[in-house]
């Protein structure tokens, strides 16, 4: 009998690596849509930008290795990482800047540690990383939502903006950007204002910024597809959302006027998007179920403590990236036990 692999097993997988990554890239096309809506076509420009530059970056680096290129192109993995970190990047971000990013999360983070499952990082987050510890003032100036846009820019001023720098006449660079609402409250209350006195800005929504929420609504609806057809489980999503949650409405209840209400951090920022699509990465986060508790449950405080008393507003890529460090030991003290084997303690 001919089988469709020589060695055990012989049946078909499930879940390939190519599915697995279509699967995510359908995931992310609600967020897409409302990020597009929200903060004009820069976000679409940049993912088409990254996506051109990791396709030909992992091309490049595999020839040199002498390794085959098509099979490691389709399965999508480089594709997935340009568009997770273009989408974690502002609208208005020189082209330049996306390249050397996604350059360095391909070819350094991912490819010079031997490649997919190997690399000990979130490539988009430490590209991600780069850039903002690099380029700290192009990183932080993000377009206001459409709704407080007084100059929202067509496609052809946009393109022009990106590869150019020329914005169109008469308008300045005050006028095109605005800081993101977990910026906007962290200065705030830098100056001592109180949180009753923030709010009343028309810049923020129910819970946290207007446009911010809304995106972070359909990035759930798309981690939830995600958890539906078992490309990812709940532990870390759950686990990270409820850290995070915990400990903003432990401070939120010690003091309303200088912490804000827990669910702000949850729809702002990179919050929905780290929890479902960027956290769960298979191969850099922990692997058993009780660490992956844990590790997601460690994103989620560390995500507070740098917001809160660090040095950057979103601090979902620190997180991660610190927590990465964390999966093998994490996973060496969490296997579960092996049947038929009895710890010292049962003796």
């Amino acid at each position: 009998m001919q089988f469709p692999t020589i060695t055990s097993p012989h049946t078909a997988r499930p879940n390939s690596v190519t599915r697995t990554m279509l699967w995510v890239i359908l995931a992310l096309i609600p967020g897409t849509v409302a990020m597009t809506w929200y903060f004009g076509w820069g976000i679409l420009i940049h993912m088409v930008l990254a996506t051109a530059t990791a396709v030909a970056g992992e091309a490049v680096v595999l020839r040199l290795r002498a390794r085959p290129v098509m099979p490691a192109l389709k399965d999508l993995s480089a594709v997935v990482t340009a568009l997770l970190m273009a989408l974690a990047l502002p609208p208005l971000l020189p082209w330049w800047i996306t390249v050397i990013g996604v350059v360095f999360a391909i070819v350094v983070v991912k490819q010079l540690y031997g490649g997919i499952g190997y690399n000990p990082f979130n490539p988009a987050m430490a590209g991600y990383v780069l850039l903002l510890v690099s380029y700290p003032v192009d990183m932080t100036s993000w377009v206001p939502p459409e709704m407080l846009n007084p100059h929202p820019l067509d496609p052809l001023q946009t393109l022009s903006l990106i590869f150019t720098g020329q914005l169109p006449t008469g308008l300045d660079w005050d006028a095109v950007t605005a800081a993101t609402p977990l910026d906007a409250m962290r200065t705030e209350l830098d100056q001592n204002r109180m949180i009753s006195e923030i709010r009343q800005s028309p810049l923020w929504g129910d819970f946290g910024g207007r446009g911010w929420e809304w995106v972070g609504n359909w990035f759930l609806l798309g981690g939830l597809v995600l958890l539906y057809k078992r490309i990812i489980t709940w532990h870390i999503p759950v686990s990270m959302l409820a850290g995070l949650l915990v400990m903003a409405m432990l401070f939120h209840f010690i003091d309303q006027e200088t912490h804000p209400f827990g669910l702000f951090h949850i729809f702002s920022g990179g919050t929905i998007l780290g929890a479902f699509f960027i956290a769960t990465d298979p191969v850099t986060a922990s692997t058993t179920r009780k660490g992956q508790l844990i590790y997601g449950a460690s994103i989620g405080v560390l995500v507070y403590i740098i917001r809160t008393w660090g040095g950057y507003p979103d601090a979902v890529a620190f997180a991660v990236l610190l927590m990465n460090l964390s999966a093998p030991t994490i996973d060496y003290y969490t296997q579960p036990r092996v049947f038929g084997h009895r710890d010292q303690g049962d003796e």
